[in-house]
This record gives C-alpha cells, structure tokens and sequence, in this order.
C-alpha cells in the first residue's frame, strides 16, 4: 500500500529592486499535523521579480522529502496563474506560448513543473500586503535577502 501523502502549507514571496535587479525570495514551509515551520531566503544580484516568486516556490518544495499534497500560498498572479491555467498549455506546445514565442523563465518551469509531478500543488492566491502575517514575514525576508545585493 502507497504511502499516503503528507499535508502541507507553503507561504511564498519574491522581491526585487529594479526589474531587473538585485532581488530575494523566501517561503515558510510548515507541516500541518505538527506544526513544524522551516523558513529560507536568498537572493540574487540581478534578476527578475516573476524570477524570484518562482525561485521561492521551488526552493520550499525542495524542502519536502515524501510526496506531500501542498497548500500553496502566494501573491503573485503569475505562479498562480502559470500553475493553474497556462503550465500544461505551454508543455503542449513544446514549452512555448500561445504565440509560439520562447516562454520566459523557461528553466524555472520545467523545475516547477518536475516537482508538481511529484506533490499534489493546491495553488492559493492571497493579496499581497494585505495583513497576512505569512505572507508579511515572507515579504520582509525576501527584501532583506534582495538588500544584501544592493
């Protein structure tokens, strides 16, 4: 009998200065049953903001060593959307968009896309500096972890 599942939550957030520009991610990562919380940053001198908010997402589902079914929280339109809606378009089209350009950030999807074969991803908008105390504490983290590249 297959193991089942581990629930999880994963708070997200990335920053960046300029775009592009010195920016940060982070996540807060936390096991539902136990309560246990791991919590990451880091940053880049020059990238992109929609780089960092995927960067975030992959370094906590890193995290995860069984199969978890994750409860991902985040403010950006773009994960949420790319997972929700565009992700298996863009994999039918031999990862390109609809207009048959060259998807952006195309190495941080295909990461994505490999570790959301092996978790179930319940992706969650949240709006962003809206008093959501993960989401804060993410937002601060990711900023302090750009501001080491300023």
């Amino acid at each position: 009998m297959p193991k089942k599942r581990i629930p999880v939550e994963l708070f997200t957030d990335g920053a960046c200065t300029g775009n592009p520009g010195p920016g940060g991610w982070a996540f807060i990562l936390r096991w539902t049953r136990s309560g246990k919380e791991v919590t990451k940053s880091g940053g880049k001198a020059e990238t992109t903001n929609n780089q960092m908010e995927l960067l975030a997402v992959i370094m906590g589902l890193r995290q995860l060593k069984r199969k978890a079914n994750v409860d991902l929280y985040c403010d950006s339109t773009y994960v949420i959307n790319g997972l929700r809606e565009w992700l298996d378009g863009w994999i039918a089209k031999g990862w390109r968009r609809a207009n048959k350009k060259k998807l952006m950030n195309l190495e941080l999807w295909q990461e994505l896309d490999e570790l959301r074969q092996k978790h179930t991803l319940n992706p969650i908008w949240i709006r962003g500096h809206n008093e959501h105390p993960e989401n804060e504490q993410c937002d601060l983290m990711a900023t302090e972890a750009a501001e080491r590249y300023w």
